[in-house]
């Protein structure tokens, strides 16, 4: 297909689904991800399992759902820090603590590089 006319699709919207299901993929591994990392997450002073993080992460995106249209709008808005205290969410695998918004971008670029 020629870039002219890949180009016309995109422009013209008929390729839009396509990203919005890439964004979906996206998202459902991220929160796959975080209940099978076996990590520990802090939130607002307290510690939580990799379980009770996702089912958290997944309130706050339902709640969140029209205004995220990437997943770094996931992470923005659902995964980085708390919508009350504005606090930063953290992660602590293997001894290592760092922002939740890191671990998850990380993840991310690992994920998106995987399905090249």
């Amino acid at each position: 297909m020629s870039r002219l006319l890949i180009g016309i699709l995109l422009w013209g919207g008929l390729i839009a689904p396509l990203s919005a299901a890439s964004t979906s993929d996206e998202i459902e591994h991220l929160l796959t991800f975080v209940a099978a990392s076996g990590c520990t997450f802090e939130r607002n002073g307290s510690r939580y399992n990799a379980v009770e993080a996702r089912k958290h992460i997944q309130r706050k995106y339902d709640y969140i759902k029209d205004r995220v249209n990437s997943a770094e709008d996931f992470i923005r808005y659902a995964a980085t820090e708390s919508s009350l205290s504005g606090q930063k969410y953290h992660a602590t695998c293997d001894g290592k603590t760092i922002t939740s918004e890191q671990w998850f971008t990380r993840e991310l670029e690992r994920f998106r590089q995987s399905e090249d």
